[in-house]
């Protein structure tokens, strides 16, 4: 049994994935009360766990998957690109707090890396965070990320900083990557690109998770 947390969990969009790939979400962090309604519905067995700020990954439940899309409004190319220092897209740093406090728990035992929950930590943004401050931003993530692994993980800035829109890094025991996905060619009906970042700190499956397909592209 694969389980799930979501940290800004809005109306559920990383359970509904989740229950649909045979995932089980345990629990969630949403603040405002209209989502937390909508997915108690939904999602009736999940528990709801408040404020991300006031959370302390040591005590909530373990689960194999981490997820969250902060904020997005300082990293956006129409907010205000205050960027991760912004009030509200450096929540992305509360993110890595708890899955360090996760992770630092379950291997007090002196578990395999591969053992220690989470093993998988997904964030989704806006593509504006490549650009954010000069392209400081998505390297501060691209660090933060694996860091939750290993502290002494360092990520160059790519020349005259311009990431491309899909990349991995691969270590010594983990990995990540990230990519662009298109809302329009995933059954939605609108253009809505977003960065999924994947980060597996036991293994290297994270560009397999994200790049593989399992079967041919439809005619959309």
């Amino acid at each position: 049994m694969i389980t799930l947390g979501s940290l800004f969990d809005g109306i559920g969009g990383f359970p509904l994935a989740a229950v649909n790939n045979g995932i089980i979400p345990i629990w969630v962090s949403e603040i405002e009360s209209f989502p937390i309604e909508v997915t108690k519905i939904r999602f009736p067995d999940m528990v709801h766990v408040g404020d991300i700020t006031k959370l302390k990954g040591e005590e909530l439940p373990p689960v194999d998957i981490i997820t969250g899309g902060s904020p997005c409004q300082d990293l956006s190319v129409a907010g205000t690109r205050a960027g991760l220092a912004g009030e509200r897209s450096r929540l992305f740093m509360e993110q890595i707090r708890i899955t360090k406090e996760m992770r630092c728990k379950d291997g007090r035992e002196g578990k395999a890396n591969d053992l220690i929950r989470p093993r998988y930590f997904v964030w989704e943004n806006v593509p504006g965070a490549f650009s954010s401050t000069g392209g400081e931003d998505f390297q501060a993530v691209l660090e933060e990320s694996p860091r939750i692994a290993d502290s002494t993980i360092s990520i160059p800035r790519p020349p005259r900083g311009i990431w491309k829109s899909a990349g991995c890094i691969l270590g010594y025991e983990f990995s990540v990557a990230w990519r662009v996905l298109d809302a329009q060619y995933w059954g939605v009906a609108q253009r809505r690109k977003r960065i999924f970042l994947v980060a597996d700190f036991g293994g290297h499956t994270a560009p397999k998770i994200l790049f593989e397909q399992e079967s041919l592209f439809g005619n959309t």
